[in-house]
């Protein structure tokens, strides 16, 4: 495979992105990663890495660069303790900020000869709702999107995430965990209500004994037979609506 970290222009200045694709065949369908509040980190960039493996030309931003690109360590939450500045960092990156991101990110894969035009939002824990503002920013281009244990997806105000169904075009995925503190079962029910109204493909799955970030193989709650269903249940997903002629 072919990997890159470079920097990508946007209004808020250059933002760090780890590039990876298969190094013939292509173009490629575009995969979008959005992190979680954790920050990068190699656990991330393998994850990207294998949706490149499977010929996708995925991209990874940091996009704490507005902060320096601070990370956290991910073994500090089988404590129980959240650092504040983490949380900070989260509430503070609005999917306004992301949506300009998105479309920087898309800018930059349509001047590259290796991205093909078709794309999809894959977000984690924080990322799941940018995943989903991603969709509603760009739905000529994103024909796909998944929120894996996304949090913070359905709130009381008028700038609920969910409320951004209603501008999306694509096919979705939402995997929780059965029991996640950040996602109750109102929150997908609410979700659900709003993916119908649009009359959109979706599935919404809660992964039984499954904890929050259970996609991740190195934190303390991974879960790998949902982890891997997750895997199954994306690679399907992108191939029914990145991969038509």
């Amino acid at each position: 495979m072919i990997e890159r970290d470079l920097e990508i222009a946007t209004a808020d200045g250059g933002m760090p992105c780890f590039v990876v694709h298969p190094d013939e065949g292509g173009p490629y369908p575009v995969v979008l990663v959005y992190m979680d509040a954790l920050g990068i980190r190699e656990e991330l960039r393998d994850m990207a890495r294998r949706f490149a493996s499977a010929g996708y030309y995925t991209m990874l931003a940091n996009l704490y660069y507005r902060d320096g690109c601070p990370s956290f360590d991910p073994s500090v939450l089988a404590t129980g303790t959240l650092d504040p500045r983490m949380m900070a960092l989260n509430d503070a990156l609005s999917m306004a900020m992301t949506a300009g991101d998105t479309r920087a990110m898309l800018d930059f894969a349509a001047r590259d000869a290796n991205a093909g035009a078709r794309a999809a939002a894959v977000g984690y824990c924080m990322g799941g709702r940018h995943a989903l503002a991603a969709a509603a920013t760009c739905p000529d281009r994103i024909g796909a999107y998944a929120s894996l244990h996304g949090g913070r997806l359905v709130s009381a105000g008028a700038d609920s995430p969910h409320l951004l169904v209603a501008r999306t075009n694509a096919e979705s995925y939402f995997g929780w965990a059965e029991d996640d503190p950040v996602a109750p079962l109102a929150h997908a029910d609410a979700l659900e209500a709003a993916l119908v109204a649009r009359g959109l493909h979706y599935r919404i799955e809660h992964h039984k004994g499954a904890e929050h970030g259970f996609t991740f193989p190195e934190r303390y709650c991974y879960q790998k037979q949902a982890a891997e269903r997750v895997w199954s249940r994306l690679f399907a997903l992108f191939r029914r609506n990145l991969e038509r002629t």
